[in-house]
């Protein structure tokens, strides 16, 4: 097989992305030269390595096989650039990814354990949502995941093989609301009474459902304020401006003016907290990562 390094990197990116127009932004291409690699590739590998659905691209069987190979070479290439140019490394690289509550309750403890534990780390960190980063972790564009997901707890893709998962702790979704106002003094509130209230809710998307509002609300809910950074929606309830859900592990950094409700009525809403890698033996790096996360619970 005659494959250029670029088509690896666009195989790579297409597989993290999941789809053509993603991965020509990230990699600063436009559209018709990303399809022209892939065509490329295909047309070398002899074998369809992309699907087409739609939710975006996936990777066929033999695309997953290429995308294993490319890994491999593209930190190959990586070494010996940095062998050339005499760059040595002087401390160890995790690249982390995290589902966007993470950020907040589990990062900042988990680095501090980490630089007392071991200093020689050197962690980068990454946002998204839990389908973005394990298409991330399929691809090798980051070394370790924290996820989440909700019951039953199914596998977190359909790939072969499957990811190595440990579970680091289950929390309870809580609704957040202004300490003033209707809920004022309550540590409670029942479904019914959330039918009408304002939500403020992150955007949907079509590989995971929309956030931040009660998933057994029994109506259609009154989105007021749609925004993803935590900090946004945590000042808007504080404000009175609307309710939305929160995690448990959220609470020691929840601003103040915001209280926590549960919920009643409804079945608990529980998510599990899970940290991801590709199978295989990991790191050193990586295990002493894992274990700085899994100390926060």
């Amino acid at each position: 097989m005659d494959i250029s390094s670029t088509g690896l990197r666009v195989l790579r990116q297409i597989a993290e992305s999941g789809s053509f127009t993603a991965a020509a932004t990230r990699l600063g291409y436009t559209q018709s030269a990303v399809s022209r690699q892939a065509a490329s590739l295909e047309r070398s590998a002899g074998a369809a390595l992309f699907e087409r659905r739609p939710d975006g691209v996936r990777l066929t069987s033999a695309g997953l096989t290429l995308l294993r190979h490319a890994r491999t070479i593209l930190d190959c290439l990586t070494a010996a650039e940095r062998d050339l140019t005499g760059t040595v490394p002087r401390t160890e690289l995790v690249r982390l990814g995290l589902f966007l509550s993470a950020g907040a309750a589990i990062l900042p403890v988990s680095l501090t354990h980490l630089a007392a534990t071991d200093p020689q780390i050197t962690v980068t960190t990454t946002e998204g949502t839990t389908p973005s980063l394990i298409r991330a972790l399929r691809a090798g564009s980051i070394d370790l995941a924290v996820l989440t997901s909700r019951p039953p707890h199914r596998p977190l893709d359909g790939e072969s093989p499957r990811l190595h998962v440990e579970t680091v702790a289950d929390t309870e979704l809580f609704v957040a609301a202004a300490s003033t106002g209707e809920f004022a003094g309550r540590t409670a509130v029942h479904v019914d009474e959330l039918v009408d209230a304002p939500w403020i809710a992150a955007p949907a998307s079509n590989a995971e459902p929309l956030l931040g509002v009660w998933p057994g609300l029994p109506a259609r809910p009154h989105i007021v304020h749609c925004a993803r950074d935590w900090l946004t929606k945590l000042q808007l309830v504080a404000g009175g401006f609307g309710v939305t859900t929160v995690p448990s592990r959220l609470s020691p950094v929840l601003p103040p003016g915001v209280s926590l409700l549960h919920v009643e009525g409804a079945p608990p809403e529980i998510r599990r907290v899970l940290v991801a890698r590709l199978p295989g033996r990991p790191t050193p790096a990586i295990t002493a990562v894992s274990r700085a996360i899994a100390s926060t619970t």
